[in-house]
């Protein structure tokens, strides 16, 4: 499977306006695609977060037909980061934040950095529209230096798309630093919980899905 569609990388092609890269793919089923889009909010191309991540997207295009596209916060450039309110953001992050506000699922991804997420994630969704999110299904995942910060999904995350009225499904997903060697996640446990988390809000996220699907592409 091929790396999502990452949106903030290159400031010349708007890349918000690519299409994903991710094929939608299960074959035995012939439904609309799920729309997935991932903001991360690591500062660093590779990841432990993106590593969990990608283990979430396997799995989760595993189970039914999905479209990726990936938002690096940190990437968006001075059209973002200089801006304080929505009307002063640049074309191409305008056309960005409206790829996450119309996700059919949002993947909420971020390292914890003293006790929360870093700054830049949260000046993303600063600038999102308050009802933007009102129901939309928002999966959390987090990555710490231990597992003692598997609260900032309770105690962070789940209070801020509150706000928003999103729909945050009761499943998140947390690994620490000693799941990893380098990015790539190796702990079977994560994987199952992974798996176990998924199958439990599958329903709901096939009822939620609008993106194509060719079923034999």
């Amino acid at each position: 499977m091929s790396a999502p569609t990452a949106v903030g990388l290159e400031r010349a092609e708007h890349p918000a306006e690519r299409p994903a890269e991710r094929p939608a793919e299960h074959p035995a089923d012939g439904g609309a695609a799920l729309r997935v889009v991932v903001v991360n909010g690591s500062p660093n191309e590779r990841s432990k977060t993106m590593g969990l991540v990608g283990v979430i997207l396997d799995t989760l295009g595993g189970m039914l037909p999905i479209e990726t596209s990936q938002i690096d916060v940190y990437r968006l450039g001075p059209g973002f980061t200089e801006a304080a309110e929505r009307d002063e953001v640049s074309p191409d992050v305008e056309a960005t934040i409206r790829l996450a506000e119309q996700a059919d699922l949002l993947i909420s991804a971020t390292p914890v950095f003293r006790g929360s997420y870093p700054g830049m994630f949260k000046h993303f969704f600063d600038l999102v529209d308050q009802y933007a999110l009102a129901n939309k299904p928002v999966l959390l995942a987090a990555t710490g230096g231990t597992d003692r910060h598997a609260l900032v999904l309770e105690h962070a995350l789940r209070p801020l798309f509150g706000f928003f009225q999103a729909l945050t499904v009761p499943v998140a997903f947390f690994a620490s630093a000693g799941d990893f060697d380098g990015t790539t996640l190796l702990n079977p446990r994560v994987y199952g919980r992974v798996e176990m988390g998924l199958n439990d809000v599958m329903d709901l996220l096939r009822t939620r899905a609008t993106g194509t699907h060719a079923p034999n592409a």
